[in-house]
């Protein structure tokens, strides 16, 4: 292709992406300024999902390109350069096959399922165009990566058989529900072949997704052959993934990342450390308050412990050194608590765990009051108290640092405030207006994206606006890994309802185990494992269905549940060998990762105990629902 072609279309594919991204924005907060004079824009909600579907699939489109989709990988251990050669040529191929598939599947449901229905003056089968469109150009992206002509012809083979594979598609998609011989024989062919190899399928792809394939691919592959295994329509996985992607509650997801990325690219991080440090300073401990508080603060927008590490572990560090506190109990402290944020709103794994739980109740047939915004409240007490708890470990551990007070100025404290007034009302306005019932959870992502745009942009001036694009480019494809994964989980959830692996799972551990607090340690150990290899939100996406039905069964509240879930992945994060938070602050900080392991573990200790007290004391993250939940 012609290297002026190739910037055309990426232009076209970045305009369409970032407009999609832009409209999420601000479809929400137009429509909530005209409501206060009683006007609306028709059909907005219905808009503003299926634009959610053209965001997810472009971002997952340019996540591809960046090379940033979320995988586990093994083979970074192995030291011979062809093994690895070899098994990331398998990955991209296997991933092509199975895009390939999905390409004719979302077709299939675009052509069969969908009725046209105007979305504003445009069909529903445009948006929904953006599906078998970001297939085709994620797999075309996927076999560019393969290096020689070797594995291209294969891939092309691979590609054939993929459109063999994908045959009860094509032949529903020419000829409906009855395709004429041999056509009809080969589709039953493929579905009574998929019974006694399912289960060597789904190890095969999980062995694949250890070694590099993308998670979303991984979960989408299992989806696709137990459902075909299962005799049923094959638009059924893509019909979940347009549900996932037009789910309301679920657009909050890509505008809050958005609000995280435009106040880590800002000097917001500076003015809240100057403000915390004239109001706390003066007292023993103060810097420590201000370092946790605003590690918090940070981790609640971003969604993600790393991007706090990496844009404020700097300033931190070099305020706490100045306060003659030691490189260990710096490092090791901001490396503790830059994920404690996560337990407030608006963290996206709380909505990702509310909404993951509720869709599995539904699915179960099991009656729930409980919406996103009781999780909000159930995870704020344990969140409380570990943000506590890291406090009071970093008074103990550095109670012999000799103290310089700083001396408070009014004036100053005033000044420091005043510059800082923006940020530190953000969250108050957010959480007034949602736990207000005035604006709704997409109304929230809307204005907080909207507010840190106008303040850091137009009021502080720290963004230029020549600096927009390069801040969605890097926002957008984390965007895309979330929801990429988020749309096949959904797929994957309903799937494992459908087969009754987790009615069976739970009735084998039940078996197995007789005790509620035996399960729970366990359940523990399990997830403290799965943080240090899994990021938190694919191990909440393709977990969390399965351990559902086993706390019902268990009688452990679905709420608590859930606040268990999060608080155990985040101390996996830090736990060795392989945390992910440990290597980023390795980078961050420029020191070896065993020295930072070393740094970590007495605020892991303490972190383990308020673990095992939320998991054993289900009133810390049910008192609260109880009181205000309404």
């Amino acid at each position: 292709m012609d290297l002026r072609k190739a910037l055309r279309l990426s232009w076209i594919e970045n305009t369409i992406c970032f407009s999609a991204l832009a409209l999420l924005a601000l479809l929400p907060f137009i429509d909530l300024v005209l409501r206060q004079f009683n006007l609306t824009i028709s059909g907005v909600n219905s808009i503003i999902r299926h634009l959610f579907l053209v965001t997810g699939f472009f971002a997952a489109m340019r996540t591809v390109r960046s090379g940033e989709h979320i995988s586990i990988s093994f083979v970074q251990f192995i030291k011979n350069d062809n093994i690895k050669k070899i098994l990331f040529a398998i990955c991209i191929i296997i991933s092509v096959l199975l895009l390939v598939i999905l390409f004719w599947d979302s077709v299939c449901f675009v052509m069969n399922s969908l009725l046209g229905k105007k979305i504003g003056f445009v069909s529903d089968k445009v948006f929904a165009a953006a599906m078998p469109l970001g297939f085709a150009v994620i797999a075309f992206r996927f076999f560019l990566k393969l290096n020689n002509w070797r594995d291209r012809i294969i891939a092309i083979v691979i590609i054939l058989f993929g459109c063999f594979a994908a045959l009860p598609a094509i032949a529903k998609i020419i000829w409906g529900t009855a395709p004429p011989e041999p056509f009809y024989s080969w589709v039953n062919i493929l579905y009574d072949f998929a019974i006694p190899l399912k289960v060597p399928i789904i190890l095969f792809l999980i062995i694949a997704g250890l070694a590099g394939m993308p998670i979303f691919l991984v979960i989408g592959g299992i989806a696709m052959i137990m459902l075909q295994a299962a005799g049923h329509e094959p638009e059924m996985i893509t019909d979940a993934v347009f549900s996932a992607l037009t789910e309301a509650d679920l657009i909050a997801i890509p505008l809050f990342t958005l609000t995280g990325f435009f106040l880590s690219e800002s000097k917001a991080g500076e003015r809240l450390v100057r403000t915390f440090k004239i109001f706390f300073g003066w007292m023993p401990g103060g810097i420590i308050i201000a370092a946790v508080v605003i590690c918090a603060f940070f981790s609640s927008f971003t969604g993600a412990s790393g991007v706090t590490i990496l844009a404020l572990g700097g300033i931190l560090f070099t305020i706490l050194n100045q306060n003659n506190y030691s490189e260990r109990f710096s490092i090791g402290m901001l490396t503790s608590s830059g994920g404690i944020g996560l337990m407030f709103p608006p963290s996206l794994p709380i909505i990702l765990v509310a909404s993951s739980t509720i869709t599995m109740l539904h699915y179960m047939n099991l009656p729930t009051d409980y919406s996103i915004k009781h999780y909000f409240i159930g995870a704020l007490l344990p969140g409380i108290i570990l943000v506590l708890a890291m406090m009071i470990t970093g008074f103990v551990l550095s109670r012999k640092v000799k103290f310089t007070p700083i001396k408070f100025s009014f004036k100053d404290g005033m000044d420091s405030l005043k510059d800082s007034a923006f940020e530190v009302l953000l969250p108050l306005l957010l959480i007034i207006g949602y736990f207000s019932g005035f604006l709704t959870l997409v109304e929230v992502s809307a204005v907080s994206v909207i507010y840190v745009i106008i303040v850091e942009i137009f009021i502080k001036k720290d963004i230029h606006i020549s600096s927009v694009p390069k801040i969605l480019f890097k926002a957008v494809p984390i965007v895309g890994g979330i929801l990429a994964i988020l749309a096949m989980a959904k797929a994957l959830s309903y799937t494992f309802i459908d087969s009754g692996v987790p009615d069976s799972f739970a009735l084998w551990m039940q078996n197995a185990i007789n005790s509620k607090f035996v399960f729970l340690l366990l359940l523990n150990l399990v997830l403290l494992l799965l943080g240090c290899v899994l990021d938190i939100f694919s191990a909440i996406l393709v977990l969390l269905p399965l351990i559902i039905p086993l706390g019902i069964a268990y009688g452990i509240d679905p709420l608590h549940l859930g606040i268990i879930f999060i608080i155990n992945l985040e101390a996996g994060f830090l736990t060795p060998p392989v945390g992910i938070n440990l290597f980023l602050a390795s980078y961050r900080f420029g020191k070896p990762f065993m020295e930072i392991c070393g740094y970590v573990v007495p605020f892991l200790l303490v972190r383990l105990v308020v673990v095992l007290l939320v998991t054993y004391l289900p009133w810390l993250s049910l008192w609260l629902v109880k009181l205000f939940g309404g």
